[in-house]
C-alpha cells in the first residue's frame, strides 16, 4: 500500500497562494485546492473550519509574500532609499497582480474616514518615522510627506494591476521623486 501524504496547513497555503498569482483569489475554493493536491477537500476542512478561516490564515499568508517581495526588491534595487517602499509596492502591483489586488484593493484592511486614519494601521507610524530620518525632515511634517507618497503611489500602483498604467522602474521612480521633492520644498518654504 502506498504511503498517506498528510495535507499540511502550509501546503494548502500555498496552493492558495500559487491558484491566487495565477488566478486570482476567486478562483480559490475547496475544490480548487483539492485539485491541485490531488486529494479530497476533506483535508481541506480538516486544516480549517471553513473558507472564511482560510481566508483569514491566506490574507496573512499572502502578507507576509508581499513583506518578503519588499525585502529582496529593497536588497536588489539602487534606488533612494525613501522610494524603495513605493516603488516595490508599485512593482508587486505589475508583477503579483492578482496578490496585490487581494491585499490592496479587495481585502485592503484599512478604514480611512480621515487622512490620519492611515496611521491606526500597523506599522505606519514606525515607517513613518523611519523615512523621517530618510529625508531629513521634522517628524510631523514627515508623517503629511509620507502620507501623501503613500496615495500617489497607492493609485499609480491600482492603476497598474488595473492595466491602465504601464511604468518603467525609471518613469517611476521620477515621478515618485519630483512628488517627494516638491512637498519638501513647500515644507520648507513654509
Amino acid at each position: 500500500m502506498p504511503p498517506v501524504t498528510k495535507i499540511t496547513k502550509d501546503m494548502i497555503l500555498n496552493t492558495v497562494l500559487e491558484i491566487t498569482r495565477k488566478t486570482g483569489f476567486e478562483a480559490v475554493n475547496a475544490r480548487s485546492i483539492a485539485g491541485r493536491l490531488k486529494c479530497s477537500t476533506r483535508p481541506v476542512f480538516t486544516c480549517y473550519k471553513n473558507m472564511d478561516e482560510l481566508k483569514r490564515e491566506f490574507l496573512d499568508f499572502a502578507f507576509k509574500f508581499y513583506s518578503q517581495y519588499v525585502r529582496d526588491y529593497s536588497s536588489s534595487v539602487a534606488a533612494e532609499p525613501c522610494l524603495l517602499l513605493p516603488l516595490s509596492y508599485i512593482e508587486f502591483a505589475a508583477e503579483e497582480t492578482n496578490v496585490f489586488k487581494l491585499l490592496f484593493i479587495n481585502d485592503m484592511d484599512l478604514n480611512m474616514k480621515e487622512a490620519n486614519d492611515f496611521y491606526s494601521e500597523a506599522g505606519n507610524e514606525e515607517k513613518a518615522k523611519s523615512f523621517s530620518k530618510m529625508i531629513g525632515v521634522e517628524f510631523g511634517h514627515a508623517k503629511n510627506i509620507f502620507l501623501d507618497l503613500f496615495l500617489y503611489a497607492h493609485g499609480m500602483a491600482v492603476l497598474t494591476a488595473d492595466g491602465k498604467l504601464s511604468l518603467d522602474r525609471n518613469t517611476a521612480e521620477k515621478m515618485l521623486q519630483n512628488l517627494l521633492s516638491a512637498l519638501i520644498n513647500q515644507i520648507n518654504r513654509t
